[in-house]
């Protein structure tokens, strides 16, 4: 079996794997977007509530919504921190990405040159096999032609 040939099972299995750390990082990407966009939608709704006038007629309300804000402002630092993982999760899958992309790319690189070297080998035996053939063919032909001078 010819080299290039020994080579397509471990190409086929670079790119499964390429493939399957690429659909990792897009869910991962997907659910750093999903987490950020509550991250913002939680900002805004903290600093509309911050904003907004409310008429507040007793010490029990104002204590209630500044331990509202402070549950929001809480929500918001948890958020943001969910976001910042989900960002170096996002990273680490960029990062084994560009590593089985580079595994592959070696694969591919080694095949081509298998593919090179034996079709050089196959070129070197068809023009072997082809002066072989002219020179029987020179050889019969000069035979021929002895054969046809005897008579």
């Amino acid at each position: 079996m010819m080299q290039s040939r020994r080579m397509d099972p471990l190409l086929r299995r670079a790119q499964d794997h390429e493939d399957e750390v690429a659909r990792d990082l897009a869910e991962r990407q997907r659910a750093l977007d999903t987490h950020t966009s509550r991250l913002e939608e939680l900002r805004r709704y903290a600093e509309e509530y911050a904003n907004s006038q409310m008429a507040l007629t007793s010490p029990a309300q104002l204590a209630n919504r500044r331990a509202f804000i402070e549950r929001l402002d809480s929500a918001v630092q948890q958020q943001r921190q969910t976001v910042d993982r989900n960002r170096e999760k996002v990273e680490a899958e960029r990062a084994r990405l560009l590593l089985a992309s580079r595994d592959k790319q070696v694969l591919e690189q080694l095949a081509a040159s298998y593919r090179a070297q034996e079709k050089v080998v196959s070129d070197r035996r068809d023009q072997r096999e082809m002066d072989d053939l002219g020179a029987r063919r020179a050889r019969l032909s000069r035979l021929d032609d002895e054969s046809g001078n005897d008579t």
